[in-house]
């Protein structure tokens, strides 16, 4: 295990980022009038105010993400507000003679501004929302991103439910924790019981995890946090989707029964979901488990920070300035001294990163333990010769698999994994295989059933009279096919056996030990009980031919996670040719020396993670003048700017529509923070000028294509 969070021991790249710098306040805007601390000005009608006579000087956070205004602002607090405006809570303030929204950072006794402060117009909630601890995590992770202090507020602190807040608050229950009496499922891996008495002790061990397969993962998580809750620390577990919350939750009440920690997810609804984020305010529940968001979590004296199966792109944050709950949970780990677990079936390139470094330890299991966990992965080639029996034929199976289903079946379910939602989502001429598009926008054309005419996937428009422009042929054949089509061919080859699907539009939570074939697409795949019996990993082409930069990395994440599902021993067949290396990987069940070839590739061409880039999007004015106006770090590279293609469904450029443009900025791991700050420093130029087009600034991004 690493060491307990001190020193030098940071994550590369995030070891060079300053603390919130305490900085000169400045006015409030042009809505202030001069005035200093020590003269209270008028307030308009209200008449005079006095301000309070101890610290009358409130540091406040505006709610404003223009890049040039993000910095606190000073105001005059008045003497009947003193007892409510405490560091943390909500207020309101005039700015730029507007009302707007805003934190209460600090209290202190004089403004380092030399002209006159504004007061506080009102406090709106004395509660304590915003800790001293996530406003330090805040700005950190704003410059990290290149994004303002408020944008990542917005992420950190839910709304406000005036009525949850005034809710009796319930006498916390002063409960301690034993430590568990044994490793667990942690016996299994060699480093696994250190790790555990490490959080026991109060330690700060940090691990990269390489799960066995199975549903075991669960219950080691759920026991990693009760010896983390044991040595009287908190803890914050952040899964992909609701799912994950649901069964690690089901672990934790296993584990460490009612009361001691909480599920939040965007499915309670605002106003239960802010009554479990004040229960951890307040103290009242000491763990956390929850989507992306939860990473912000106010959990008192964090003890350990969890990350599971953080290249699942579900944790890429939608939102502005776009942080990753694995970068923003090592600083907060750094920050806080404490633990840190970044787990999955496979370890991304982003994981193999941190342990080259020293920033934590590899934590896996034995070879000889991972050979009776793992199921046996068997893989056939796209151009493998049919069975020669009409059913396999009729379900596009080779014949290895189809047997393997067919075995299977007669002990219970069997998965079948399909890159492709939908019936038919690609469909070509018959004869010369010219790909069929809409005459409107030139979307591609899917069906939607077997009885269906042709439609648009872009514009939704109905093709029924579709001929090719290149033949002049009617017919059309499927280039790609979707779940719901391989369901239907699955029931005519196995008659009499129930086809059920998993999806986007409907998603099973779990299956039954009968017999059944199960077709999912990736992600959506539900456990089932006893595991599954067999799994077909169905067009591998389509996972491993995308144009992106990780699809080898995340087609063998996808593969892993399905494959996890199945009983040890039990066969996964997977359609895609046996020489590629995420093929060569899932057959020996071997994602550590994947990644770290992967990332020894990147590092020698110069791809995140070992190197730094930034993304920017916007009209081609705009991105060439924000480079023109940024102080880019020595090193820096240009590549671009190139068009960025529209999105399905948007409309055809026209005269009154603006094309996109994307340059990326390349720069050493090590400049990492300087790129950030030479594009916030240039987006703050352009927002002081009121430019019209606005230029969109991810650090990192997920998609380089």
């Amino acid at each position: 295990m690493t060491k307990d969070g001190g020193g030098t021991d940071l994550i590369p790249g995030l070891d060079d980022l300053p603390r919130a710098p305490a900085g000169k306040p400045e006015k409030p805007g042009r809505g202030g009038k001069p005035g200093t601390a020590k003269k209270a000005g008028k307030a308009g009608r209200k008449g005079a105010r006095r301000p309070a006579e101890e610290l009358p000087v409130a540091r406040v956070a505006v709610d404003m993400s223009l890049p040039h205004l993000d910095r606190p602002f000073d105001y005059l607090v008045p003497a009947e507000l003193d007892a409510e405006a405490v560091p943390g809570c909500r207020v309101r303030v005039r700015f730029a003679g507007q009302l707007v929204d805003g934190f209460l950072l600090e209290r202190a006794a004089e403004s380092g501004h030399g002209g006159k402060l504004l007061f506080l117009e009102r406090v709106t909630s004395s509660e304590r929302v915003l800790t001293p601890e996530i406003a330090a995590l805040v700005r950190e992770a704003a410059d990290r991103y290149a994004g303002t202090f408020a944008d990542v507020l917005r992420l950190a602190v839910p709304p406000r439910h005036a009525r949850v807040e005034a809710e009796p608050v319930p006498e916390a229950e002063d409960r301690e924790t034993p430590a568990p009496a044994d490793a667990g499922v942690w016996a299994d891996y060699p480093a696994g019981p250190s790790f555990l008495s490490a959080l026991a002790a109060g330690r700060a061990p940090r691990a990269v995890w390489t799960a066995l397969p199975g549903p075991g993962w669960t219950a080691a998580l759920a026991r990693a946090v009760a010896a983390t809750l044991s040595g009287g620390r908190g803890a914050i577990v952040v899964v992909a989707d609701g799912r994950d919350v649901a069964r690690v939750d089901a672990a934790l009440k296993a584990e460490l029964g009612e009361g001691l920690h909480v599920a939040l997810t965007a499915e309670l609804g605002p106003a239960e979901r802010y009554r479990r984020w004040l229960a951890v305010l307040r103290g009242r529940a000491r763990a956390v488990v929850g989507t992306r968001a939860s990473m912000f979590a106010p959990v008192a004296d964090l003890g350990l920070v969890v990350l599971w199966d953080d290249g699942d792109d579900v944790h890429a944050e939608p939102h502005a300035p776009y942080p990753h709950p694995r970068d923003v949970l090592a600083l907060r780990a750094h920050r806080a001294r404490a633990g840190a677990l970044i787990g999955g079936f496979t370890r991304t390139t982003d994981a193999t990163q941190l342990v080259e470094t020293g920033w934590a330890h590899a934590l896996s299991a034995g070879r000889e333990r991972i050979r009776t966990a793992m199921p046996r992965v068997r893989y056939v080639g796209e151009d493998a010769q049919l069975a020669r029996d009409a059913a396999a034929r009729t379900a596009r199976l080779p014949n290895v698999a189809f047997e393997a289903a067919r075995h299977a079946l007669e002990d219970g379910p069997v998965l079948v994994q399909v890159p492709r939602r939908g019936y038919v989502p690609g469909i070509a001429c018959g004869r010369c295989r010219t790909p069929a598009r809409c005459e409107a926008c030139q979307g591609p054309l899917s069906l939607a059933s077997s009885h269906a005419a042709p439609y648009c996937r872009w514009c939704g428009r109905i093709a029924g009279d579709w001929h090719c422009p290149e033949c002049g042929f009617f017919q059309v054949r499927a280039v790609v096919v979707g779940a719901k089509r391989t369901a239907e061919e699955l029931g005519r080859a196995f008659p009499g056996v129930p086809v059920r699907t998993s999806g986007r539009d409907a998603i099973l939570e779990r299956i039954g030990p009968e017999r059944a074939l199960v077709v999912s697409t990736p992600g959506a795949e539900p456990p089932a009980e006893e595991g599954y019996r067999a799994a077909l990993l169905l067009d591998g082409w389509v996972l491993l031919g995308r144009p992106d930069l990780r699809a080898g990395e995340e087609t063998l994440r996808r593969w892993m996670n399905a494959a996890s599902l199945v009983r040890p021993q039990g066969p996964v067949i997977v359609a895609a040719e046996g020489s590629l290396p995420a093929v060569q990987a899932l057959v020996r069940w071997d994602p550590v020396t994947y990644a770290e070839r992967e990332l020894a590739e990147r590092r020698e061409a110069g791809f995140p993670p070992a190197a730094r880039m930034a993304s920017l999007t916007g009209s081609p004015a705009a991105v060439r003048e924000l480079l023109a106006g940024a102080r880019l770090p020595d090193g820096a590279e240009v590549l671009g700017p190139v068009p960025v293609p529209a999105p399905p469904g948007a409309p055809q450029a026209g005269a009154d529509a603006q094309d996109k443009e994307r340059a990326l900025v390349r720069v050493p791991r090590a400049a990492g923070h300087a790129l950030a700050r030479a594009l916030k420093e240039a987006q703050g130029v352009r927002s002081a000028r009121k430019a019209a087009d606005t230029v969109r600034v991810q650090i990192d991004p997920l998609e380089l294509i």
